[in-house]
């Protein structure tokens, strides 16, 4: 009974830990912001009310904010998943673009099935799709050793090649901008008129449900025991190179998914090039939290917040848009610093000398 108590103490100091590590670089992050607003002449915290205003006030900038969240949420989920097993997959925004076209495809051509099975079938076939995808950088390192690292940043720029000669070509609406026609199924909007769809729910329950297959089941398991040593892992009989593959697999499948919801719920067509950045944001997410899985979505939506409030700032206040670029990059330094764990760690071994 004493031996649970203190367990249970533990997990509740790793975890006020985990969160303490995210705050105090958000913290230092802003306050480095502050001081250039300061710079410029502007008062920081009329900047600072002007950015939330922009990206919470009204169900559109609400909505709005909400609408980015979705897909950064579900990028930093995939490379998290794939994190977990020991992979650095660059190439979730690939798999969004290809996720996003096949839904596109599948939701213009497949009119033949009722709405809701097209609709269904319109997720099925961007995760099959981007699962393959992330198969061949999965399968490339693990019976050749080649560097999913490499392959998957290469293999972005062919993903975004083949969704521009496809709605430049053979799918393209013929409209000034490089498009699909529009599918012929959406997700239900909400909070209109903003952007913001159904696929917010999708995307939170996709997270629970990758929470809980990490946690509580014999495959979050192997993937964990895999990503910290494959060796141990492959001594209690599980095989390193499948958990692997797989792990690469279910993270391009999320990276479909969110690919599918942008195509669905947001634009109503394929556009060219929508994709850009969101697999880099949604890394960063998962970076910053260290591949903590809880605290990302907590993160992911920080970043939706400043990316949709910085144009209502630079309306407000002369301070530009830009600046959100740099907090974020201040905040991804000082989280990524291993320098506030080490003093850390130096005043806990100083104050246990003392006692």
């Amino acid at each position: 009974m004493r031996k649970r108590k203190e367990n249970s103490m533990n997990k509740k100091k790793f975890d006020f830990k985990s969160v303490a590590n995210v705050l105090l670089p958000l913290v230092l992050a802003l306050l480095v912001g502050t001081i250039i607003i300061v710079c410029m002449g502007e008062d920081p915290i009329a900047a600072y009310s002007a950015l939330l205003r922009g990206a919470f006030k009204g169900k559109l900038k609400l909505g709005t904010t909400l609408a980015s969240f979705t897909p950064l949420l579900l990028t930093s989920v995939a490379f998290i998943i794939a994190a977990k097993a020991g992979a650095f997959n660059v190439g979730v925004e690939g798999e969004v673009f290809l996720g996003g076209i096949t839904a596109a495809y599948i939701g213009i051509n497949w009119t033949f099935l009722p709405k809701p099975i097209l609709l269904l079938t319109c997720f099925v076939g961007a995760i099959v799709v981007a699962a393959a995808w992330a198969f061949i950088p999965a399968a490339l390192k693990v019976y050749y050793n080649v560097s999913e690292v490499c392959t998957t940043i290469l293999m972005n720029s062919v993903a975004l090649y083949i969704t521009n000669y496809l709605v430049s070509g053979p799918m393209s609406a013929g409209a000034a901008n490089a498009q699909s026609d529009p599918v012929t199924v959406t997700l239900p909007q909400i909070m209109k008129p903003s952007s913001l769809n159904v696929g917010i729910f999708i995307a939170i329950a996709v997270t629970l449900l990758v929470i809980f297959m990490l946690q509580k089941t014999s495959l979050g398991m192997q993937i964990r025991m895999v990503g910290t040593n494959p060796a141990n892992a492959e001594f209690a009989g599980i095989n390193p190179k499948t958990t692997f593959i797989k792990a690469m697999m279910i993270s391009g499948a999320i990276g479909g998914i969110a690919g599918a919801i942008e195509v669905l719920g947001v634009h109503g067509y394929f556009l060219n090039n929508f994709a850009s950045g969101l697999g880099s944001n949604g890394m960063l997410a998962a970076l910053i939290v260290k591949n903590n899985i809880v605290t990302a979505p907590f993160i992911a939506f920080f970043i939706a917040v400043l990316k949709s409030g910085a144009m209502g700032m630079q309306q407000a206040t002369s301070v530009p848009k830009s600046l959100v670029d740099t907090i974020t990059a201040v905040f991804i330094i000082f989280a990524c610093m291993e320098l506030i764990g080490n003093i850390r760690s130096k005043k806990k071994h100083s104050d246990d000398k003392k006692a």
